[in-house]
């Protein structure tokens, strides 16, 4: 297969949770938290494609922790695969305690990112080339979301979005290169 490997993609962004991103219990928002998820998946995409990139769509988010002020929010993404000018990108989150080094699964999610050219239309991007059997896994897995994805988007443009939940079959958010091994799905 001809294109970019995975290990082109990934991305690594991290912030210290501050009061103005908190709620009255100290812990983070769950929209800043995915407002960084989005810039994180977005980096990714953009370091495959090397272009200008949207989101799509975004699979769902449980969050596992809470992130509490003073703690460093850590984010690795990587670019899963590539279908055509879409590109799932897997964001996997923690948290650190910077006094106890202590590090929580806070959450994961998959996003969809389509590539624009100069004038801001959907353009081919590059097939992405997994080199380990951990991002075989996630290359093949994106396959089966992707499915999903359009086969809610096809039930939703036909009046007929039935908001249950993907199947159980659906495969569980894998983390990103660099996550211990304790962590992945």
């Amino acid at each position: 297969m001809t294109g970019k490997p995975v290990r082109e993609s990934v991305s690594e962004y991290a912030q210290l949770a501050l009061p103005t991103d908190a709620n009255n219990f100290g812990n983070v928002l769950g929209g800043a938290i995915m407002h960084l998820v989005d810039v994180a998946g977005a980096m990714a995409a953009m370091r495959h494609a090397r272009k200008p990139v949207v989101t799509a769509s975004v699979d769902s988010f449980q969050f596992l922790h809470p992130v509490h002020i003073g703690h460093l929010i850590i984010l690795r993404s990587s670019v899963n695969r590539v279908f055509r000018t879409s590109m799932e990108a897997g964001v996997y989150v923690e948290a650190e305690n910077l006094v106890t080094g202590e590090r929580v699964h806070t959450c994961s999610a998959y996003l969809t990112f389509v590539a624009l050219d100069r004038d801001g239309r959907a353009t081919p991007v590059e097939p992405v080339v997994p080199e380990t059997a951990d991002q075989e896994r996630r290359y093949r897995q994106a396959g089966q979301r992707r499915e999903s994805r359009l086969d809610l988007r096809n039930r939703m443009k036909a009046g007929n979005p039935d908001r249950a939940p993907l199947t159980s079959s659906t495969p569980t958010p894998a983390s990103p290169p660099g996550t211990p091994s304790s962590h992945r799905a």
